[in-house]
């Protein structure tokens, strides 16, 4: 399989109609040009946000363990990205983002395949 374009970023956004000095971060998942947002569900405030690095700066124990979070939230995006990688599924930043939060199609257990087909050929 052709290896694809694949960046990630995470960066500040600020809520909605709020004026607070604390901002969410969010991961962008590009793939091939096409990019989807995705909350971390952390917040940091915009002064301690380093934006080249992609984390908080400080040295505040409260920053240590944030920017632990983002680094085991990276690898996790790394390890959805193998995992479609191995199983043949299309790479794709929505399909990342959809296995990332759990809106993937459930399998369907047999009964359910069954009356399915049944109910067709009545």
């Amino acid at each position: 399989m052709l290896e694809k374009t694949f960046g990630l970023l995470f960066f500040l956004k600020q809520p909605k109609n709020k004026e607070e000095n604390t901002r969410f971060i969010y991961a962008k998942i590009t793939v091939d040009g096409k990019a989807v947002e995705l909350s971390t569900k952390r917040r940091c405030e915009q002064s301690r946000w380093n934006a080249n690095a992609g984390r908080a700066s400080g040295a505040k124990e409260a920053t240590k363990e944030l920017n632990q979070y983002l680094d085991s939230f990276e690898q996790h995006i790394f390890h959805v990205k193998k995992i479609l990688n191995y199983s043949d599924l299309p790479i794709s930043a929505q399909a990342m983002k959809d296995v990332l939060t759990g809106n993937i199609e459930k399998p369907k257990m047999i009964l359910e395949v069954f009356q399915q087909h049944t109910w067709i050929f009545r």
